[in-house]
């Protein structure tokens, strides 16, 4: 029988003891879920010198990131006072206080200027790369990884997290790897975009180890509409208008912004900030979203601007005349709906008429079906309860070696740069404090 000599039988050990080795090799910090706030708990862990392993089920980091902001990332919402910021937290905010003393607006703009990522200011205080590209988002934090030493894994969904003694000891890959860490960090997001891998896998597991989950539910999405005129607008967009929600002829939310016409009703970051009273409201009848074109304008003053602009193109067509006060889109619309012949001359529109489109100026209504699906939300709610997290550190208080960011947390907030810069604050102290005394854990 052939034998194999001594110098191939010690390579054969030697290749065996070195994948046992790396099997069983042993990381500061795992972080599982490669967004923003999984790409900043990595990079800052990294950055602090310990040896972190990133964990993404999707072939490639930042899939939902690319989407934000119409593909233009609006990064945080520039408000630099943390209590003013807060505020638009609601009842959240309260928990938010010590982990933006840490990481607010203003370090998340100094983070990405200083890396070479220039921003602007838009309105509202939204802040968006000069670029108006989120890949430039992406490339810095990418670079930041990189520079931070972190290991990347992508295309490794988790299907199993080990635990004892209120402790991660391990996660198992779908292909059977094993991850052994002294720290986790669970960074899978909520439940909204799941095409994106928001698939709310991680309340499936922070509900397995004990955490209690509130359940995950739409809280920006798109609204449907049912009037057919509404799709005509298509890619329309018109800023600065007022919008209300109205139920039995009474408005119960009024915000000034922009909206935006779609091929299914409506959408834009006012809507989305709506969409939670309107879901609220459904249930207990017909519900109407009122659009005044005019919101500076009180009928006195709206019907001294419209006579003197009847009078000055007197010769013209109304349909010619209206885009000189709201936009062109939208005017044929409201000479529709005022009744009036859009090729009726300026000096014989009647008083009646004149009074009719001022109405219908102030009070362009369309008619709710319904609200887009929660894989069209933009931001999902639910998630872990505040009061099961240190907000010193983002360490649960359940799982001792255990850290939680972004939306895996149960806060609700508005669109406008907010759910981002609770990524990167979250993320931040998370990737601060699991590297804290990590050799003791």
């Amino acid at each position: 029988m052939h034998r194999p000599d001594n110098a191939i039988n010690n390579i054969l050990i030697l290749y065996f003891c070195a994948n046992i080795a790396s099997m069983h090799e042993i990381w500061d910090v795992a972080v599982i879920g490669g967004g923003p706030t999984g790409m900043m708990s990595a990079g800052r862990a990294g950055e602090l010198g310990a040896k972190v392993i990133l964990i993404e089920k999707n072939e490639t980091l930042g899939v939902k990131l690319l989407l934000t902001g119409g593909g233009r990332c609006n990064v945080t919402n520039a408000e630099f006072d943390n209590r003013k910021l807060l505020e638009n937290f609601k009842e959240n905010g309260k928990f938010l206080f010590s982990a933006f003393a840490q990481w607010n607006a203003q370090d998340t703009l100094n983070f990405f200027n200083s890396k070479g990522m220039p921003t602007k200011i838009e309105n509202e205080k939204r802040a968006f790369p000069q670029s108006n590209s989120s890949s430039s988002v992406l490339n810095v934090l990418t670079d930041y990884l990189k520079k931070s030493n972190v290991k990347i894994l992508t295309s490794s969904p988790i299907v199993e997290i080990k635990s004892t003694d209120n402790k991660i000891t391990s996660v198992i890959l779908q292909n059977g790897t094993e991850i052994f860490a002294k720290s986790f960090v669970i960074a899978t997001g909520g439940k909204s975009y799941p095409k994106t891998g928001s698939t709310g896998d991680g309340f499936v597991w922070l509900k397995k180890l004990g955490h209690n989950i509130i359940k995950p539910d739409s809280a920006l999405v798109p609204v449907n509409i049912k009037d057919e005129w509404v799709k005509k607008l298509q890619g329309v967009a018109i800023p600065d208008i007022k919008i209300s929600i109205v139920q039995d002829n009474k408005k119960s939310e009024t915000k000034i912004g922009k909206i935006l016409f779609t091929h299914f009703g409506v959408s834009g970051p006012t809507i989305l900030n709506m969409s939670r009273k309107i879901n609220e409201l459904i249930p207990y009848g017909d519900v109407f979203i009122s659009l005044d074109l005019l919101p500076k304008l009180d009928f006195s003053s709206l019907n001294t601007q419209l006579q003197k602009i009847l009078q000055e193109n007197s010769n013209k067509k109304i349909k010619n005349i209206l885009p000189l006060i709201v936009p062109a889109s939208i005017s044929e619309i409201a000479i529709s709906m005022a009744k009036i012949d859009e090729n009726t001359f300026g000096h014989s529109i009647t008083r009646e008429e004149r009074i009719q489109l001022m109405h219908t100026l102030k009070d362009i209504r369309m008619e709710v079906h319904s609200l887009m699906s929660p894989e069209n939300a933009i931001v999902s709610s639910g998630g872990v309860t505040l009061t099961e997290v240190d907000w010193k550190t983002m360490q649960s208080k359940i799982i001792h070696n255990l850290y939680l960011t972004g939306d895996i947390l149960n806060i609700n907030r508005p669109s406008g740069g907010f759910s981002l810069q609770l990524c990167w604050t979250t993320g931040f102290v998370a990737g601060t404090h699991s590297t804290t005394d990590t050799s003791k854990k």
